[in-house]
Protein backbone atom coordinates (compact mmCIF):
# COMPACT_ATOMS: atom_id res chain seq x y z
CA UNK A 1 0.00 0.00 0.00
CA UNK A 2 1.39 3.46 -0.88
CA UNK A 3 2.25 5.88 1.89
CA UNK A 4 0.30 8.63 0.11
CA UNK A 5 -1.39 9.47 -3.18
CA UNK A 6 -1.66 12.71 -5.15
CA UNK A 7 -4.85 13.04 -7.22
CA UNK A 8 -4.61 15.51 -10.12
CA UNK A 9 -8.09 16.87 -10.86
CA UNK A 10 -11.23 16.96 -8.72
CA UNK A 11 -13.96 16.27 -11.22
CA UNK A 12 -16.17 13.21 -10.92
CA UNK A 13 -13.19 10.83 -11.28
CA UNK A 14 -10.98 12.58 -8.73
CA UNK A 15 -13.84 13.00 -6.27
CA UNK A 16 -14.78 9.32 -6.30
CA UNK A 17 -11.15 8.25 -6.06
CA UNK A 18 -10.65 10.56 -3.08
CA UNK A 19 -13.76 9.13 -1.43
CA UNK A 20 -12.58 5.54 -1.86
CA UNK A 21 -9.06 6.33 -0.63
CA UNK A 22 -10.54 8.07 2.42
CA UNK A 23 -12.71 5.04 3.19
CA UNK A 24 -9.70 2.75 2.86
CA UNK A 25 -7.56 4.90 5.15
CA UNK A 26 -5.02 5.76 2.45
CA UNK A 27 -3.58 9.30 2.84
CA UNK A 28 -4.10 11.50 -0.20
CA UNK A 29 -3.94 15.06 -1.48
CA UNK A 30 -5.72 16.65 -4.43
CA UNK A 31 -4.50 19.41 -6.72
CA UNK A 32 -7.15 20.99 -8.90
CA UNK A 33 -7.25 24.09 -11.09
CA UNK A 34 -11.04 24.43 -11.11
CA UNK A 35 -13.73 23.12 -13.41
CA UNK A 36 -14.15 25.81 -16.04
CA UNK A 37 -13.06 23.50 -18.88
CA UNK A 38 -14.18 20.14 -17.52
CA UNK A 39 -16.97 17.79 -18.52
CA UNK A 40 -18.08 17.81 -14.88
CA UNK A 41 -19.04 21.45 -15.33
CA UNK A 42 -21.95 20.52 -17.60
CA UNK A 43 -22.47 16.81 -16.91
CA UNK A 44 -26.05 15.87 -16.07
CA UNK A 45 -25.10 12.85 -13.96
CA UNK A 46 -27.70 10.64 -15.63
CA UNK A 47 -27.45 6.86 -15.53
CA UNK A 48 -29.63 5.41 -18.27
CA UNK A 49 -29.80 1.76 -19.36
CA UNK A 50 -30.72 2.42 -23.02
CA UNK A 51 -29.01 5.17 -25.01
CA UNK A 52 -28.51 6.66 -28.45
CA UNK A 53 -30.56 6.82 -31.62
CA UNK A 54 -30.18 3.07 -32.11
CA UNK A 55 -31.40 2.29 -28.57
CA UNK A 56 -28.26 0.53 -27.40
CA UNK A 57 -28.22 -1.11 -23.96
CA UNK A 58 -25.52 0.52 -21.82
CA UNK A 59 -22.26 -1.41 -21.49
CA UNK A 60 -22.32 -3.36 -18.18
CA UNK A 61 -25.11 -1.12 -16.90
CA UNK A 62 -26.89 -3.73 -14.76
CA UNK A 63 -23.61 -4.76 -13.16
CA UNK A 64 -22.34 -1.24 -12.44
CA UNK A 65 -25.57 0.43 -11.30
CA UNK A 66 -25.61 -1.24 -7.84
CA UNK A 67 -21.97 -0.25 -7.32
CA UNK A 68 -22.78 3.35 -8.18
CA UNK A 69 -25.94 3.42 -6.06
CA UNK A 70 -24.09 2.09 -3.00
CA UNK A 71 -21.26 4.61 -3.34
CA UNK A 72 -23.44 7.68 -3.79
CA UNK A 73 -25.89 6.68 -1.06
CA UNK A 74 -22.98 6.17 1.35
CA UNK A 75 -21.69 9.62 0.44
CA UNK A 76 -25.17 11.08 0.99
CA UNK A 77 -25.20 9.70 4.51
CA UNK A 78 -21.60 10.63 5.34
CA UNK A 79 -21.82 14.17 3.97
CA UNK A 80 -25.50 14.87 4.71
CA UNK A 81 -26.23 16.07 1.18
CA UNK A 82 -28.84 14.63 -1.24
CA UNK A 83 -27.16 13.12 -4.31
CA UNK A 84 -29.15 10.21 -5.75
CA UNK A 85 -32.54 10.15 -7.53
CA UNK A 86 -34.20 7.08 -9.00
CA UNK A 87 -35.66 8.12 -12.37
CA UNK A 88 -37.64 6.96 -15.39
CA UNK A 89 -37.05 8.11 -18.95
CA UNK A 90 -39.87 8.97 -21.32
CA UNK A 91 -38.26 8.29 -24.69
CA UNK A 92 -40.18 10.07 -27.45
CA UNK A 93 -39.66 8.74 -30.96
CA UNK A 94 -37.93 11.34 -33.13
CA UNK A 95 -38.61 9.47 -36.40
CA UNK A 96 -40.31 6.46 -37.90
CA UNK A 97 -36.89 4.83 -38.03
CA UNK A 98 -36.56 5.01 -34.23
CA UNK A 99 -40.04 3.52 -33.90
CA UNK A 100 -39.04 0.60 -36.13
CA UNK A 101 -35.77 0.06 -34.25
CA UNK A 102 -37.67 -0.08 -30.97
CA UNK A 103 -40.18 -2.61 -32.28
CA UNK A 104 -37.48 -4.84 -33.74
CA UNK A 105 -35.23 -4.79 -30.68
CA UNK A 106 -38.11 -5.15 -28.26
CA UNK A 107 -39.50 -8.14 -30.16
CA UNK A 108 -36.04 -9.75 -30.16
CA UNK A 109 -35.68 -9.22 -26.41
CA UNK A 110 -32.61 -7.01 -26.87
CA UNK A 111 -33.76 -4.23 -24.55
CA UNK A 112 -34.04 -6.45 -21.50
CA UNK A 113 -36.18 -5.50 -18.54
CA UNK A 114 -35.63 -1.77 -18.99
CA UNK A 115 -38.05 -1.21 -21.89
CA UNK A 116 -41.38 -0.42 -20.27
CA UNK A 117 -44.80 0.50 -21.61
CA UNK A 118 -44.89 1.77 -25.18
CA UNK A 119 -47.31 3.61 -27.46
CA UNK A 120 -47.13 5.28 -30.87
CA UNK A 121 -45.41 8.35 -29.41
CA UNK A 122 -42.65 6.60 -27.52
CA UNK A 123 -41.85 4.26 -24.64
CA UNK A 124 -40.71 4.26 -21.03
CA UNK A 125 -37.21 3.34 -19.92
CA UNK A 126 -37.23 1.97 -16.38
CA UNK A 127 -34.38 1.75 -13.89
CA UNK A 128 -32.60 5.02 -14.64
CA UNK A 129 -31.11 7.35 -12.03
CA UNK A 130 -29.47 10.76 -11.65
CA UNK A 131 -26.63 11.99 -9.45
CA UNK A 132 -26.35 15.64 -8.46
CA UNK A 133 -22.74 16.06 -9.59
CA UNK A 134 -22.65 19.75 -8.75
CA UNK A 135 -23.53 19.07 -5.11
CA UNK A 136 -21.20 16.08 -5.02
CA UNK A 137 -18.16 17.97 -6.27
CA UNK A 138 -18.80 21.17 -4.30
CA UNK A 139 -19.42 19.24 -1.05
CA UNK A 140 -16.23 17.22 -1.50
CA UNK A 141 -14.30 20.37 -2.37
CA UNK A 142 -15.43 22.18 0.76
CA UNK A 143 -14.75 19.12 2.93
CA UNK A 144 -11.24 18.51 1.62
CA UNK A 145 -10.27 22.17 1.45
CA UNK A 146 -11.26 22.53 5.09
CA UNK A 147 -9.06 19.58 6.00
CA UNK A 148 -6.11 20.93 4.04
CA UNK A 149 -6.26 18.02 1.62
CA UNK A 150 -7.19 20.00 -1.50
CA UNK A 151 -4.85 22.53 -3.07
CA UNK A 152 -6.09 24.82 -5.83
CA UNK A 153 -3.77 25.22 -8.80
CA UNK A 154 -2.38 23.51 -11.86
CA UNK A 155 0.01 20.57 -12.16
CA UNK A 156 3.13 20.52 -14.36
CA UNK A 157 3.31 17.06 -15.92
CA UNK A 158 6.58 17.94 -17.64
CA UNK A 159 8.30 19.28 -14.52
CA UNK A 160 9.73 17.61 -11.47
CA UNK A 161 7.23 15.35 -9.74
CA UNK A 162 6.54 15.79 -6.03
CA UNK A 163 7.50 13.12 -3.52
CA UNK A 164 4.15 11.32 -3.40
CA UNK A 165 4.46 7.60 -3.86
CA UNK A 166 1.67 7.57 -6.46
CA UNK A 167 0.27 10.34 -8.69
CA UNK A 168 -3.06 9.63 -10.40
CA UNK A 169 -4.24 11.70 -13.38
CA UNK A 170 -7.97 12.37 -13.01
CA UNK A 171 -7.77 15.63 -14.93
CA UNK A 172 -10.27 15.01 -17.69
CA UNK A 173 -8.40 16.66 -20.56
CA UNK A 174 -5.57 14.19 -20.08
CA UNK A 175 -2.11 14.60 -21.53
CA UNK A 176 1.20 14.60 -19.70
CA UNK A 177 2.94 11.24 -19.58
CA UNK A 178 -0.07 9.40 -21.05
CA UNK A 179 0.35 10.76 -24.56
CA UNK A 180 0.33 7.22 -25.99
CA UNK A 181 -3.40 6.99 -25.24
CA UNK A 182 -5.47 8.00 -28.32
CA UNK A 183 -7.62 10.59 -26.58
CA UNK A 184 -10.71 11.85 -28.33
CA UNK A 185 -12.51 15.04 -27.34
CA UNK A 186 -16.00 16.34 -27.90
CA UNK A 187 -17.52 19.64 -26.89
CA UNK A 188 -20.91 19.56 -25.22
CA UNK A 189 -23.29 22.43 -24.48
CA UNK A 190 -26.38 22.61 -22.32
CA UNK A 191 -28.95 25.24 -21.43
CA UNK A 192 -30.91 25.62 -18.21
CA UNK A 193 -34.53 26.70 -18.47
CA UNK A 194 -37.23 27.81 -16.10
CA UNK A 195 -40.38 25.76 -16.67
CA UNK A 196 -43.38 24.76 -14.55
CA UNK A 197 -44.92 21.44 -13.61
CA UNK A 198 -42.33 18.88 -14.69
CA UNK A 199 -42.32 15.53 -12.93
CA UNK A 200 -39.07 15.53 -10.90
CA UNK A 201 -38.66 11.77 -11.42
CA UNK A 202 -38.96 11.76 -15.22
CA UNK A 203 -36.28 12.54 -17.81
CA UNK A 204 -37.70 13.49 -21.21
CA UNK A 205 -35.70 12.46 -24.28
CA UNK A 206 -36.21 13.17 -27.95
CA UNK A 207 -32.81 13.60 -29.56
CA UNK A 208 -31.87 15.88 -26.66
CA UNK A 209 -32.86 15.26 -23.04
CA UNK A 210 -34.62 17.41 -20.46
CA UNK A 211 -33.69 16.80 -16.84
CA UNK A 212 -35.84 18.41 -14.10
CA UNK A 213 -33.81 19.99 -11.32
CA UNK A 214 -34.91 21.93 -8.22
CA UNK A 215 -37.15 25.01 -7.97
CA UNK A 216 -38.65 24.94 -11.46
CA UNK A 217 -35.33 24.65 -13.32
CA UNK A 218 -34.56 22.00 -15.93
CA UNK A 219 -31.40 21.29 -17.90
CA UNK A 220 -31.57 20.67 -21.64
CA UNK A 221 -28.75 18.91 -23.47
CA UNK A 222 -26.48 18.00 -24.71
CA UNK A 223 -24.84 18.83 -27.99
CA UNK A 224 -21.86 16.83 -29.34
CA UNK A 225 -19.13 18.37 -31.46
CA UNK A 226 -16.36 15.85 -32.07
CA UNK A 227 -12.84 17.24 -31.97
CA UNK A 228 -13.82 20.56 -30.44
CA UNK A 229 -11.98 21.54 -27.27
CA UNK A 230 -13.06 25.13 -26.62
CA UNK A 231 -15.62 25.88 -23.92
CA UNK A 232 -17.24 28.94 -25.41
CA UNK A 233 -21.05 28.63 -25.61
CA UNK A 234 -22.29 29.20 -29.16
CA UNK A 235 -25.50 30.74 -30.55
CA UNK A 236 -25.92 27.72 -32.84
CA UNK A 237 -25.98 25.25 -29.96
CA UNK A 238 -28.29 27.47 -27.94
CA UNK A 239 -30.73 27.66 -30.85
CA UNK A 240 -30.67 23.88 -31.37
CA UNK A 241 -31.29 23.17 -27.69
CA UNK A 242 -34.02 25.80 -27.50
CA UNK A 243 -35.75 24.24 -30.50
CA UNK A 244 -35.60 20.79 -28.89
CA UNK A 245 -36.98 22.15 -25.63
CA UNK A 246 -39.87 23.77 -27.50
CA UNK A 247 -40.73 20.51 -29.26
CA UNK A 248 -40.47 18.30 -26.18
CA UNK A 249 -42.06 20.59 -23.60
CA UNK A 250 -44.76 22.19 -25.73
CA UNK A 251 -45.16 24.90 -23.09
CA UNK A 252 -43.63 28.24 -22.16
CA UNK A 253 -40.12 28.34 -20.73
CA UNK A 254 -37.28 30.83 -20.39
CA UNK A 255 -33.54 30.25 -20.72
CA UNK A 256 -31.58 31.13 -17.58
CA UNK A 257 -28.11 29.72 -18.31
CA UNK A 258 -25.92 28.32 -21.10
CA UNK A 259 -22.71 26.31 -20.49
CA UNK A 260 -20.14 24.30 -22.40
CA UNK A 261 -17.58 21.67 -21.42
CA UNK A 262 -15.29 19.10 -23.01
CA UNK A 263 -15.72 15.32 -22.73
CA UNK A 264 -12.78 12.95 -22.90
CA UNK A 265 -13.42 9.68 -24.73
CA UNK A 266 -11.48 6.72 -26.07
CA UNK A 267 -11.92 5.06 -29.50
CA UNK A 268 -13.30 1.85 -27.94
CA UNK A 269 -15.72 3.86 -25.77
CA UNK A 270 -14.30 2.34 -22.61
CA UNK A 271 -12.82 4.35 -19.72
CA UNK A 272 -9.20 3.99 -18.71
CA UNK A 273 -7.53 3.25 -15.38
CA UNK A 274 -4.27 1.74 -14.15
CA UNK A 275 -0.57 2.44 -13.77
CA UNK A 276 1.71 3.79 -16.45
CA UNK A 277 3.41 0.72 -18.00
CA UNK A 278 6.91 2.16 -17.47
CA UNK A 279 6.61 4.90 -14.83
CA UNK A 280 4.90 2.97 -12.06
CA UNK A 281 4.57 6.01 -9.81
CA UNK A 282 2.06 7.39 -12.30
CA UNK A 283 -1.53 6.25 -12.60
CA UNK A 284 -4.67 7.32 -14.37
CA UNK A 285 -8.46 7.33 -14.02
CA UNK A 286 -9.89 9.09 -17.05
CA UNK A 287 -11.80 8.91 -20.32
CA UNK A 288 -15.22 8.53 -18.71
CA UNK A 289 -17.03 10.28 -21.58
CA UNK A 290 -20.71 10.92 -20.98
CA UNK A 291 -21.08 8.09 -18.44
CA UNK A 292 -18.87 9.34 -15.65
CA UNK A 293 -21.51 9.02 -12.93
CA UNK A 294 -21.82 5.31 -13.71
CA UNK A 295 -18.15 4.48 -14.28
CA UNK A 296 -16.39 6.54 -11.60
CA UNK A 297 -17.39 4.55 -8.47
CA UNK A 298 -16.43 1.24 -10.11
CA UNK A 299 -13.08 2.53 -11.38
CA UNK A 300 -12.23 4.17 -8.04
CA UNK A 301 -12.96 0.87 -6.28
CA UNK A 302 -10.65 -0.92 -8.72
CA UNK A 303 -7.88 1.50 -7.75
CA UNK A 304 -8.35 0.81 -4.04
CA UNK A 305 -8.48 -2.95 -4.58
CA UNK A 306 -5.26 -2.66 -6.57
CA UNK A 307 -3.52 -0.62 -3.86
CA UNK A 308 -4.67 -2.65 -0.87
CA UNK A 309 -4.74 -6.19 -2.29
CA UNK A 310 -2.68 -6.06 -5.47
CA UNK A 311 -5.69 -6.82 -7.67
CA UNK A 312 -5.00 -6.26 -11.38
CA UNK A 313 -7.10 -3.79 -13.34
CA UNK A 314 -9.62 -5.35 -15.70
CA UNK A 315 -8.13 -5.74 -19.17
CA UNK A 316 -11.00 -3.88 -20.87
CA UNK A 317 -10.19 -0.66 -19.01
CA UNK A 318 -6.47 -1.05 -18.21
CA UNK A 319 -4.39 1.77 -19.72
CA UNK A 320 -1.87 -0.89 -20.78
CA UNK A 321 -4.17 -1.85 -23.66
CA UNK A 322 -3.13 1.33 -25.47
CA UNK A 323 0.54 0.94 -24.60
CA UNK A 324 0.65 -2.41 -26.35
CA UNK A 325 -1.06 -1.02 -29.44
CA UNK A 326 1.18 2.04 -29.44
CA UNK A 327 4.37 -0.03 -29.63
CA UNK A 328 2.99 -2.68 -31.97
CA UNK A 329 2.11 0.07 -34.47
CA UNK A 330 5.43 1.87 -34.00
Amino acid sequence: MPRDVLIVGQGIAGTLLGWELERAGIPFEIVDAGHARSASQVAAGMLTPITGQRLVPGWRFDELLPVARAAYCEMETAWDVPLWRDMRVRRIFASDRERIIFREKSAAGLLGPHAGDADEEGFWIEGAAQVDLSSLISSARARWRGRGVLREGGFDWEGDFPSHELIVDCGGRAAGRFGFVPWEYSKGEIISVRVDELDPRVILNRGHWILPMAEGIARVGATHESGKTDVTPTPEARAALEASASTILNRAFSIVDHQAGVRVNLPDRRPVAGRHPEMRRLGILNGLGARGALFAPWLARQWVNHLTEGVAFEAEIDVARFWRRHWSQG
